[in-house]
């Protein structure tokens, strides 16, 4: 089958690169960058192609994608729409929405379909179910209907509105809370507070807040920037995040008890169902403390840390775990994550990632048992034994040398270590067998 060429402009960063990983394997995909260099070898990691310019990947692509900067969308729309390929289909995937899809209304002759999208997640998230995709379309033309169900195919949660209600509704999701989040930040910066310092006193609350806030502000600052100045709601949601500061300022400056109350009981019937954010928050609570549990309960123990971010699995035995970092020891060398960035492996995840993996050790086993031993009860017990892969029957001998109401049965054995193996020849004396 024939597949379907994807060009990404923008490729080598951010969400472009990621969206590399998600269509590689389903689509042929190309990417262009500034940065011919660095663009080739993300091309070469992933298995794609490079394509130095725009133009180019413009004409080859059925599908085309705009994942640049905000400030640069529409100069890299009016850029490429005229070597676009008639029927193809151009998509951006930018968090401001009027202004892209205004441009590709005027630039686009009518045999180019145009689909403006903001996917609402970052380029760390590793699967696209329960993830929301914005499409913002004002005419829905053949392309349209299979972009839609290619993103239903992947569970995500499908918005369709209008451009103008997708950067109202996106000034209160992105610009109001990174303008608080931002704000508080700073406000802890010119108060000179040691974060760090106040681990002591912090609540499950503060610290998931401050967990949140760092999120934020740890982004691509010219990123914020432009999602601050480009959405056109900017200025009036920050104009009244500052008169909302000021007069709570004011009030409790003022000592106005009833004022502060009737303020904050508007807020408090403005932010919808509370029962179910308190139960949401309550159970990302929990989950924070029950990893720590389980890691605090594994230390001394073999354990298996997965990086949630890389995807690496890190093994070994768990040396200790404090409020931040666990310590892992594999051998004589010792590895410190930090546990807001790992998740520990269940049993059974380890023990796959073992076989898989590790160098597996392999022996045959000669024993001499009573003839009436039954080999598919030995063979059933031995594979309850921890880390054994397999085993099998390989001779049955019971000529010189041996007993007439015995029998030698070879097994060859398949586990993770040595031990493991030892402990198969343990269990064949326990059957009152003899290892020959």
């Amino acid at each position: 089958m024939i597949k379907m060429n994807v060009g990404i402009i923008g490729g080598s960063d951010g969400l472009g690169k990621t969206l590399v990983y998600y269509f590689r394997d389903e689509f042929n995909v190309f990417i262009s960058g500034r940065d011919h260099k660095k663009g080739r070898a993300v091309a070469s990691e992933a298995g794609i192609n490079y394509i130095e310019s725009n133009a180019g990947l413009a004409n080859i692509s059925d599908m085309l994608v705009i994942s640049v900067p905000i400030q640069h969308t529409e100069d890299v729309i009016r850029e490429v729409a005229p070597f676009m390929k008639e029927g193809s289909v151009m998509v951006d995937v930018t968090s401001v929405k009027e202004g892209p899809s205004k441009t590709m209304a005027e630039v686009l002759p009518d045999t180019i379909e145009y689909i403006p999208t903001h996917p609402i997640f970052g380029p760390r998230t590793t699967r696209l179910d329960n993830q929301v995709i914005v499409l913002t379309a004002d005419k829905k033309g053949k392309w349209y209907d299979k972009v839609y169900k290619y993103l239903e195919s992947k569970n995500m949660r499908i918005i369709e509105t209008t451009p103008q209600k997708h950067d109202f509704m996106m000034g209160i999701v992105q610009v109001l809370t990174h303008f608080s989040f931002i704000s508080t930040a700073s406000a802890i910066e010119k108060l000179k507070v040691d974060i760090s310092e106040t681990e002591d006193y912090e609540s499950p609350i503060y610290n998931l807040m401050i967990d949140l806030i760092a999120r934020i502000v740890s982004q691509n600052p010219y990123l914020t920037y432009n999602i601050q100045s480009m959405n056109p709601n900017g200025d009036k949601i920050r104009n009244t995040f500052a008169e909302a500061v000021n007069e709570l300022r004011d009030v409790i400056n003022s000592k106005d008890d009833e004022k502060f109350i009737e303020i904050a009981i508007n807020a408090t019937k403005n932010m919808g169902d509370i029962t179910n954010a308190l139960g949401r928050s309550d159970k990302a609570i929990g989950a924070l403390n029950y990893e720590y549990s389980i890691l605090f309960e594994s230390v001394g123990q073999e354990v298996g840390l997965k990086h949630i971010y890389s995807g690496k699995i890190h093994t070994g035995i768990l040396e200790s775990v404090d409020g931040e970092i666990a310590v892992l020891r594999n051998g004589t060398k010792t590895k410190k994550l930090r546990i807001a960035n790992i998740r520990i492996l269940l049993e059974n995840e380890l023990y796959q990632w073992k076989i898989d993996n590790e160098e597996k050790k392999t022996e045959s086993i000669s024993c001499v048992f009573s003839k009436n031993v039954h080999v598919e009860t030995i063979e059933k017990t031995v594979m309850n034994i921890n880390n054994i892969i397999d085993i099998k029957l390989t001779d049955a001998y019971n000529g010189p040398q041996i007993d007439e109401d015995s029998i030698s049965l070879t097994f060859e054995v398949t586990a993770l270590t040595k031990e493991d193996i030892e402990n198969v020849k343990k269990l064949f004396t326990g059957f009152g067998g003899t290892i020959r």
